[in-house]
């Protein structure tokens, strides 16, 4: 790929985002209704290809059993105030009302302890509802909680970070031994994120069932001011896909799910990610943007509170409609807000492809968005 000198001592690839990129319809149509929209990773199938990002502005253990109910898969933050609090409906409706200052005052809600038995309540509560029960851990907290989130019944394990590598170096702890840990755990584990074709590579050698692409590109983030740090998610997407590609070949037909994990806020994004090459993807502020979202309107991710080094802020993202609304709509607005499957299967038809692994073929095109 064509590197740009950025000065005499530096090169730089050119990498572009989802409004960058755009999909190409060919010589081929369908139905709408006649396209298949549904995918499986390990041995859970989902009709949609839809992962809620374990952030407590979009997802309580109520919208994680809807959401499953929809058919797609809620995640829930075991690091959030759900596992802190008993009932933490009040401090949402608080962390709601905040106005200046916002930040530490969070710090200062979530600095309350992780409670084991709350761990163990809520993936109750979801799994008693009958659909697939799906949890988040920070590689940080993983060592410390796995075994309570694994004898609660959960079906899919997320670990989930800023960035996750498969080699963590550390002189003042043992750190996670990922490829050790997945081999011992009897629960398929879905773990990010990643950005880079060799860090992809090596999380999919650890035994992952599914790598999270992208980290700094949220809505709620502010990775990229804080941090330096930042993945254009349609150049991210297509690099773990080539090494979702290439360890194919190399375990002798072994497939890792990716799922794109950042910047899907509208459905034109969803559409592109899966076109890239996800198989799924990670929603935030679209579903913080349903009615019944314990957000009310606002979003935020683990990073906004984080106690020494926020790299995120609390946003308005407003309300949309219901869940159902956003998923399958009907839609009032012409924003790509609402109706994202309803959106999915549109594009799929007008590009003439029937399923997700098909459409993973379509041409895209570099047709950076003019915003009018």
């Amino acid at each position: 790929m064509t590197e740009i000198e950025i000065g005499r001592g530096k090169r730089g690839r050119r990498a572009y985002s989802f409004d960058d990129v755009a999909v190409v319809p060919s010589r081929r149509t369908r139905d709408p209704e006649e396209v298949s929209v549904g995918w499986q990773i390990d041995a859970y199938h989902f009709d949609l290809p839809v992962m809620a990002a374990p952030m407590d502005s979009a997802m309580s253990p109520a919208t994680a059993v809807a959401l499953g109910r929809l058919g797609g898969l809620g995640v829930l933050d075991l690091e959030g105030l759900w596992t802190r609090y008993e009932d933490p409906t009040p401090l949402l409706a608080r962390i709601a009302d905040l106005g200046e200052g916002s930040t530490a005052r969070m710090q200062e809600i979530y600095s309350a302890p992780i409670r084991p038995e709350l761990i163990a309540q809520r993936l109750k509560e979801i799994r008693e509802a009958g659909v697939t029960v799906a949890a988040a851990l920070s590689p940080q907290r993983t060592q410390e909680h796995w075994r309570t989130v694994v004898e609660a019944g959960c079906d899919l394990f997320v670990i989930r970070g800023t960035t996750v590598s498969a080699e963590h170096v550390s002189g003042q702890a043992e750190p996670l031994n990922l490829k050790r840990f997945i081999y011992e755990l009897d629960v398929p584990v879905i773990v990010g994120g990643a950005a880079t074709y060799t860090a992809a590579l090596h999380l999919m050698r650890t035994g992952a069932a599914g790598v999270l692409v992208g980290f700094g590109g949220g809505a709620a983030h502010t990775t990229r001011v804080a941090l330096g740090i930042h993945a254009p998610m349609a150049t991210a997407v297509a690099d773990v896909a080539a090494a979702r590609r290439d360890y194919l070949d190399e375990s002798g037909g072994r497939y890792v799910h990716v799922i794109a994990d950042g910047s899907v806020g509208r459905s034109g994004d969803l559409v592109k990610a899966l076109a890239c090459g996800a198989d799924a993807v990670m929603l935030g502020a679209a579903l913080a943007r349903a009615s019944e979202a314990p957000g009310r309107g606002w979003h935020w991710g683990s990073e906004a509170h984080h106690p020494a080094l926020p790299r995120g802020e609390r946003v308005e993202v407003g309300s949309t409609g219901t869940m159902e609304q956003i998923l399958f709509g009907p839609g009032s607005t012409a924003d790509g807000t609402v109706n994202f499957i309803g959106a999915l299967r549109r594009a799929m038809a007008t590009t003439g492809y029937s399923d997700l692994k098909e459409f993973q073929r379509v041409e895209v095109v570099v047709s950076p968005y003019q915003p009018r």
